[in-house]
């Protein structure tokens, strides 16, 4: 059974940092690509970073670009997603997504197993 558990969430200051952490189970992030979306009430769930199994390529959408890193620790079998100089309109629910494309790809429905998410929450 696949599992996607997200943590790190929570509630900083515009200007902070947060790391959230995917942990998975049942799939390994080395054969797989796993990227984080987010998601506001009433909007669609938007990519965010991605990075794809196949050569560790990064992806990254343009309003994270320079603020966001999106790693993985294979050991750990876990994707992070480092968040530097948070701003208030990066507030959202925060999801993990795997699939087996070799590519990151940008629509939800490309993706097969997600987690729960977590909040986070940029006060300004």
């Amino acid at each position: 059974q696949v599992q996607l558990v997200e943590s790190g969430g929570g509630l900083v200051q515009a200007g902070g940092s947060l790391r959230l952490s995917c942990a998975a189970s049942g799939l390994t992030v080395s054969r797989n690509t796993v990227a984080w979306f987010r998601q506001t009430p009433g909007k669609e769930r938007e990519l965010v970073a991605g990075i794809s199994w196949s050569n560790g390529n990064r992806h990254y959408a343009d309003s994270v670009m320079g603020r966001f890193t999106v790693s993985r620790d294979i050991a750990q079998n876990t994707v992070y997603l480092e968040m530097n100089s948070l701003k208030p309109e990066d507030t959202a629910t925060f999801y993990c997504a795997a699939a087996r494309w070799y590519t990151v790809r940008d629509q939800p429905s490309d993706y097969d197993y997600w987690g729960q998410g977590t909040q986070v929450t940029v006060s300004s």
